[in-house]
Formats: C-alpha cells, sequence, structure tokens
C-alpha cells in the first residue's frame, strides 16, 4: 500500500504554464489567454486544468472550445484552492489511524501508531494500547490522499457533450502578482545640450506560476478596475476591440499600438516569465536628443532655484513615440567616469509632447525674495504690494532664470508696475525670463495691486 510521508518542510512547485499570451497592466494584475487539450467523452462529465495561475480571478475566468462549441455547453465552472499543505493533511485524519515512525540511539526504528486526535497547537495521538503522546518525534505516515486536498489550483467545469475526442479549449482569464514599470536612463553630454536615453521595462512576477514561451504585451495608461464578479469581462471586450495600425517599432524589438485610450507594447519575440522574477527588457534607445537646461525660481514652492532639463518627445528630437510612465535617472561624464546628477518622474507621455525633469536645485544660482512696501486702504477695498527679488550667480557663464509668482486666494489683482517683462501664465500665475550675467546678479521688482 502507497503511504504519504508528511515532513516538517512541505515543499509545493510553481506550475509552468505554456501560456499563448499574457497582457501585463501597470497596476498589478495581468491578463492570461491559453489553450488547453482536453479530453472530452459524450454526455455530462467534469473536466479540469489545473496549470493556472495561483492568484487567478476565478469570476474572470472565459471558457471557449475552438471547434465544436455548438455540440459542447458548460454547466458549471468550479475554483478549486484548497491545496494540500502538511497541516490539512493532518486535518483531513483526525479521529483516523496514523504512523510516527522514529529512529531510537541504538539506530533501531520505532513504530508509534494510533487514532490522531488533534493538531491544534500540536499532534496528539492515542496509541493502540490506550496511551496518550503529544507531540512524538519522526516522520508521519498516511496511508492515501485524503480527498478534497489539490496539488495546485485547479479549474473544473461540469459540461454535456454530444460529441468525443480531443478538444481544444481556449482559457482567458485575469490574475493578479504581475505588475510593469518603465527605466529611463539619460546621459546628458558636456555641454548638457543632448542627451542619449535608453529605457528598459521590468516585469515583476509574483503570480505563483512560471509562464514558458508566452507572447508578451504591456499595457500602458490608467485602466479602471472594480471588484464586482464581472470586472473582467469589460477588459475582455476592449482585448478584442480593433487596434489601431501599428505606428512604432522600437529598437529592442517592441512594437506599439494604439489600444482604445491606452497603447500597448508587444514584444516581438517569445519569452519566459518565470515565478518570482524581475525581468529586464531593452524597451527603446535614442541618441542626441536636444535638451535645454532650465533655472527656475517658485518662491511659493521654496527658497532654492531648480534645475531642469526640457525637451520635447518628437521625431526631430530623435524620440516621437508614446513614452509609458516611469523614473528618469540621469548621469553626466566629470571626464574621468559616468556621475549621477538626478532623476525625475514622467507620466504617460504622447508623442509631440514638451516633457522635463526636475533634477535638483542649482549650487551656483541663488534667489532671495523680500517685501519692500505694502499698503491698505479698506475704505476703497485695495491694497498693494513691493516685492524685490534678488537673483545671484557665481558661475562663469550668463544664466537664464525662469522666475514663477503665483497670487493664490485673489480673485482681482493687477500688476501696475515691474522692472522686468512678464507672461501671464494663468489666472493665477506671471512668469519672468531674466538673464543673470556671470559672477553678478540681478534684482527683479514689482508691485501687485489687489482689489475686493
Amino acid at each position: 500500500m502507497k503511504k504519504i510521508f508528511v515532513l516538517f518542510a512541505f515543499m509545493f512547485v510553481s506550475s509552468f504554464i505554456y501560456a499563448a499570451s499574457v497582457t501585463i497592466y501597470n497596476d498589478n494584475f495581468a491578463l492570461v489567454r491559453d489553450t488547453k487539450d482536453v479530453d472530452v467523452k459524450v454526455g455530462k462529465q467534469t473536466i479540469e486544468v489545473d496549470d493556472v495561475s495561483a492568484k487567478i480571478d476565478p469570476t474572470s475566468v472565459l471558457p471557449k472550445f475552438l471547434s465544436d462549441s455548438n455540440n459542447i455547453t458548460i454547466l458549471e465552472q468550479n475554483y478549486d484552492f484548497d491545496l494540500v499543505n502538511s497541516n490539512k493533511l493532518l486535518q483531513k485524519y483526525i479521529g483516523k489511524d496514523i504512523t510516527v515512525e522514529r529512529y531510537l540511539p541504538n539506530s533501531q526504528k520505532e513504530k508509534i501508531s494510533g487514532k490522531l486526535l488533534s493538531v491544534q497547537g500540536g499532534t496528539i495521538i492515542k496509541t493502540n494500547n490506550d496511551k496518550i503522546v503529544i507531540n512524538p518525534s519522526g516522520e508521519i505516515s498516511l496511508p492515501k490522499m485524503p480527498d478534497g486536498l489539490m496539488l495546485k489550483p485547479t479549474l473544473s467545469w461540469l459540461i454535456n457533450s454530444k460529441v468525443a475526442g480531443k478538444k481544444k479549449l481556449e482559457l482567458t482569464y485575469k490574475t493578479t502578482g504581475f505588475s510593469w514599470v518603465a527605466d529611463y536612463v539619460a546621459v546628458l553630454n558636456k555641454d548638457d545640450k543632448n542627451i542619449d536615453l535608453n529605457a528598459w521595462v521590468t516585469i515583476n512576477n509574483t503570480s505563483g506560476a512560471t509562464y514558458k514561451d508566452a507572447k508578451l504585451k504591456l499595457v500602458a495608461g490608467d485602466v479602471n478596475t472594480v471588484k464586482e464578479p464581472r470586472a473582467a469581462r469589460s477588459l475582455m471586450m476592449a482585448k478584442n476591440a480593433v487596434m489601431e495600425e501599428a505606428a512604432y517599432d522600437t529598437a529592442a524589438g517592441f512594437q506599439e499600438q494604439a489600444f482604445f485610450e491606452y497603447h500597448i507594447y508587444k514584444l516581438q519575440r517569445k519569452a519566459d516569465l518565470k515565478d518570482n522574477e524581475k525581468k529586464q527588457i531593452e524597451f527603446t534607445a535614442a541618441q542626441n536628443i536636444p535638451v535645454e537646461k532650465k533655472y527656475t525660481y517658485q518662491s511659493s514652492k521654496n527658497n532654492k532655484v531648480e534645475i531642469s532639463l526640457k525637451f520635447k518627445n518628437n521625431k526631430a528630437s530623435n524620440l516621437g513615440i508614446p513614452l509609458p510612465k516611469g523614473k528618469v535617472r540621469v548621469f553626466k561624464s566629470d571626464g574621468d567616469s559616468i556621475e549621477f546628477v538626478g532623476e525625475d518622474m514622467i507620466d504617460h507621455t504622447p508623442e509631440n509632447k514638451d516633457m522635463r525633469l526636475t533634477l535638483g536645485n542649482a549650487f551656483d544660482v541663488t534667489a532671495e525674495k523680500k517685501m519692500t512696501n505694502s499698503s491698505r486702504n479698506n475704505s476703497a477695498k485695495q491694497s498693494e504690494e513691493t516685492y524685490e527679488i534678488v537673483l545671484k550667480n557665481a558661475k562663469d557663464e550668463t544664466v537664464k532664470v525662469d522666475v514663477i509668482e503665483t497670487f493664490y486666494g485673489w480673485s482681482n489683482w493687477k500688476i501696475v508696475s515691474n522692472s522686468h517683462k512678464f507672461e501671464k501664465k494663468d489666472s493665477n500665475t506671471i512668469a519672468f525670463e531674466v538673464d543673470v550675467p556671470a559672477k553678478s546678479e540681478t534684482k527683479v521688482t514689482y508691485k501687485v495691486k489687489y482689489s475686493w
């Protein structure tokens, strides 16, 4: 008779799934579609598939027979996830006979047989000679595998078939445990006029399953999901929507397509997605992207002058592809090696949009703002304030500083005098563009009138 030995360490090996395709979204889920060969008989029967993700959403499963679908009716669908482990095995044997085998110091083997009374807080056995043994050491052997426990998460269907034979069953389902992010590395050239940009996608698989030879797609965009029983149905419908013609092929083998209101990046080869693995795949690369180094002072934000790089995502700049959101790390050579100079996050960025990377605060360019005068006339319901902003430049070259001033809380305001030209950005904001000569300083003054 076969026996099951329960050891103190129990190992579970994740399943290997040969998936037709895995579409990974930004927000910790994926859509898996694969095809299984199942044996079908005439009449009512149960068919099972056990190589699915351990984190599958069973309410999202969409089964479809690829042939004879009119002759096969799916009556029920079940998801069994009561996976076997040592404690569950023993719980199934409470009130039944088990055997504990152990070696004595003289190398003799001793067997303790009896009825299992409890596994709560330890193992308790009532032996055949009516002794109570608590937590006996050794290996516990069971006569057979009890019913109702699964080695792997299993999908099963009750079907009624008019035909028999081997049939192909296509499964589409949503699973958590998948995520992907884009990571960008930019290298700034010597005169801060151009950058080389490399992009990688990092895929994280903690789904409990390994997907072999999968067709990989990545969806960039903010997809709304809900926790209703048929949450994934809208995804299935969207997945079958007509995609626009492919617009771009990246250098690394990803093909970009417009997809509904999102973008899909399809890898032009198959890939293995191992469980508990982070995989990096090169996404795209571009050289000599023109950039403009910007100095910005915004007193409402902080008292520092920020440094940023501004460039445009278009073909003229050697880019011009929809870029998924991610972190951009910027490096520059100091003459001996490449050093880190700052990083920023970008959002999903369509073609032809301006991009700006804020890298940090300037060391040699500083700003100081103070109010030099104020007055208030309550009867006229007016007040005036005069400000002075001193910009200092310790560098050996002239720099241009954007001075951003915001007037929050006032619906009626007006600049009545100013030392430099400004542009009104919106109903609350103005911007001065100020040249600050090398080893010098420039004062920006303005007077603002409020009324209420």
